[in-house]
């Protein structure tokens, strides 16, 4: 679609009372042929109004995220391909919707098995093909293929295996694994030379640490579980398996560590890198430590999300230190929207997800609207903005597009270089962007194209009431939206342009066929 001038000023005036302002003050400069280092770091559940660099009534201080995007280029419109953990996870490392794969709705739990495909190219594997070191240090969330004390077919159509509708294993009973075993499968078969993770959300067991696919203790420990009656929020977690000397609390700053020792590790070789670095935070459990306590003015939740800047900000300054942050791109973003409902906005009278409608799940825009922010010094614009809209599959292919290099055939299929936005080149008018597809947690789908936003189906698909609503006759039975106009999605024009929905209808089920 053409993007014109005045859907920039649109979409720009909508966010600008949320937003704080973004002005360039150097010109970006050319692309050089060298071979940067790349950190990404990917939030979890962390909205798109609780950073202040979009939204300055947060009632959260994020200094050191804020300091990043002043560095770099702030996306308002960017997108996380699904409004959960584990799509949206498939879809950063391998560039490709999770929809195409075994898993259509939902995510894994803790016993999920393996959902890259053993042959499926990632952005660890294309990079480690150019000579990069590669880790992953974080919430993992896309299965391991565990040992068992059983043959896995004997299990498939027991009560004792959850299987989903494709084959995939998604969990089974814990009792069933072999934990005095090394795992397989994971970050190993996804292209990562090192990997020291938590196997899923830290509200959801086993509970342990795995670096290189072995257990760094025995899982030795049983939890019965904590504010099980706390709505999920708080220092919730469910009961299961733990790790000998587990502490939820020291989670975040067991990964901060890590991903520090690793970039020391690295500085002294001077190879190039990748490091992966997924939080596990602010995701349940909310668990900041005691320093933390009253932090911010959003509960229990903003401290978290406080603590998680500190977190970023420790690594960002660990970059400074050993003179790595020169030729290092660094990525900040979020899996999807926060884990926040209107009865805590009415409480605390903080917007997570900022202007947006929804929150985590949903397929309305607080669901997927996320944070990202990108840094490259002498390649990027210092305090740049840009509101072209893309997704978190895009980047594989901007980073091949980076070292110049192109994605293997079948690689990427859902990814686009956003290289020449970073770069602050300016598209001919007669380019057109790539629609983007959004995917909520029970599988609705809905196309972005320009301003336009259609939604199959009625309801937020995900956690937010309605989740799902039959239409009556006469009624719409889908949602379109103007978000040039209407950011909140609160009038749906599905009845009043039937050919756009018909167009963006086709364009929808086009990308799917591919």
């Amino acid at each position: 679609m053409e993007e014109t001038c005045c859907h920039r000023h649109r979409l720009g005036a909508l966010i600008a009372a949320w937003a704080l302002c973004s002005c360039v003050n150097d010109e970006p400069k050319k692309l050089e042929p060298n071979r940067p280092n790349f950190v990404y770091i990917l939030a979890d559940d962390l909205g798109f109004g609780d950073v202040r660099a979009y939204n300055s009534a947060s009632k959260i201080p994020t200094p050191h995220i804020d300091q990043l995007a002043s560095e770099g280029m702030r996306f308002t419109d960017a997108h996380s391909p699904s409004s959960v953990c584990t799509p949206t996870r498939y879809g950063v490392l391998t560039g490709r919707y999770s929809w195409r794969s075994r898993l259509t709705s939902d995510v894994l739990w803790g016993y999920g098995r393996s959902l890259i495909e053993p042959d499926r190219p990632t952005v660890a594997s294309m990079l480690k093909e150019q000579g990069y070191a590669t880790a992953v240090i974080g919430k993992w969330h896309l299965g391991l293929d565990w040992k068992l004390n059983e043959p896995l077919q004997s299990l498939i159509d027991t009560d004792r295996v959850r299987v989903n509708e494709n084959g995939l294993v998604m969990d089974m009973a814990h009792d069933l694994i072999d934990f005095t075993q090394p795992v397989e499968g994971g970050p190993v078969t996804a292209g990562f030379d090192f990997s020291f993770i938590l196997p899923s959300s830290l509200d959801i067991p086993p509970y342990g640490f795995f670096e290189n696919n072995a257990l760094v203790a025995p899982m030795s420990e049983f939890t019965e579980g904590n504010n099980l009656d706390t709505d999920f929020t708080g220092a919730f977690w469910r009961p299961g398996p733990m790790m000998e000397g587990f502490d939820f609390y020291q989670v975040l700053p067991t990964f901060k560590d890590k991903a520090i020792a690793y970039l020391e590790s690295r500085a002294e070789s001077g190879e190039p890198f990748f490091l992966y670095l997924p939080l596990a935070a602010p995701h349940t459990p909310w668990v900041p430590t005691e320093e933390y306590d009253g932090s911010s003015e959003a509960g229990t939740y903003g401290d978290f999300v406080s603590m998680v800047d500190d977190a970023v900000g420790e690594v960002l300054q660990a970059l400074d230190r050993l003179q790595l942050s020169e030729n290092t791109v660094v990525v900040f973003t979020s899996d999807n929207g926060p884990y926040w409902a209107p009865k805590w906005i009415e409480r605390l009278d903080h917007h997570a997800a900022g202007p947006l409608r929804g929150m985590k799940a949903d397929i309305w825009e607080g669901g997927h609207r996320v944070p990202f922010i990108v840094r490259w010094p002498g390649h990027i614009a210092p305090g740049s903005s840009s509101d072209k809209t893309t997704t978190l599959t895009n980047w594989i292919a901007t980073s091949a597009d980076v070292l110049g290099v192109s994605l293997q055939a079948g690689a990427g299929e859902d990814s686009f270089s956003i290289l020449p936005e970073l770069l602050g080149e300016t598209r001919p008018p007669s380019v057109e962007d790539d629609p983007v597809i959004h995917h909520s947690y029970d599988g609705v789908f809905a196309i972005r194209q320009g301003p336009w936003k259609l939604v199959e189906g009625r309801g937020s698909g995900g956690f937010s009431e309605p989740r799902h609503y039959e239409p009556q006759p006469g009624e719409p039975k889908g949602q379109l939206y103007n978000l040039d106009e209407d950011l909140g999605e609160e009038l749906n024009l599905y009845l009043d342009r039937p050919e756009l929905v018909k167009t963006l209808t086709g364009t929808l089920n086009a990308i799917r066929a591919r």
